[in-house]
């Protein structure tokens, strides 16, 4: 298998929201030494050529760390800037074309929303599922929360991993307990926080206890 439950236990997707006293390579680093498991760069408005750049520097960080390193969407970066994978959206590329691209050894994340959803992804090759939003959230809006119920569904449904995403933080997270989720992925939670890495070690805690 590609991808393990143990990659997934503490997810971070980043965010260049949050890019302030330290640039977003410092502040994933920070989230690696606070105990991230693997790393999703996320970019929506940023030209390829500055995401590649961009993106080369935070894969070396995570290898120099042994996590996996996923870029959102772009499978074509992906293989360029050498991605350990990609995370693909519902209305982006087909994870069996990805495969294609990317090779048999990549990891291939898809979001699904509900079992149908979730079964079919994997059909196609998806090594891993994203399973949200779990709570109200400021990184998509118009999203409606989804039923821990379905969560559970969803876990119980499908044989490879499942992480779940959206509006997850230290208040909530173990809310998620007995789902069946592999671990939680997070935006602001984790590079909104004032020390990343402390932060980070926290949710780390938290996250094993689920």
């Amino acid at each position: 298998m590609n991808c393990t439950a143990e990659m997934l236990r503490l997810y971070a997707v980043t965010d260049r929201a949050w890019v302030g006293k330290l640039t977003l390579p410092q502040q994933v680093e920070a989230a690696l030494k606070g105990g991230a498991t693997c790393v999703q760069l996320r970019e929506k408005n940023l030209a390829d050529s500055s995401i590649l750049a961009e993106a080369r520097e935070i894969s070396a960080l995570c290898k120099q760390y042994r996590v996996p390193f996923i870029l959102n969407d772009n499978v074509a970066l992906a293989a360029q800037c050498g991605a350990d994978g990609v995370h693909l959206g519902q209305e982006d590329m087909d994870p069996a074309e990805a495969r294609r691209i990317l090779g048999p050894d990549a990891i291939i994340g898809v979001s699904a929303h509900n079992v149908v959803e979730a079964k079919a992804a994997v059909a196609a090759g998806a090594d891993y599922l994203g399973c949200g939003a779990m709570f109200a959230t400021t990184t998509k809006t118009n999203v409606t929360a989804l039923p821990k119920e379905t969560l559970r569904a969803i876990c119980a449904a499908v044989p490879v991993p499942v992480v779940a995403i959206g509006g997850i933080s230290k208040q909530n997270l173990l809310s998620l307990a007995h789902c069946g989720e592999a671990g939680v992925a997070l935006v602001s939670a984790i590079f909104a926080a004032e020390d990343i890495e402390e932060e980070c070690r926290e949710l780390r805690r938290l996250a094993e206890m689920l």
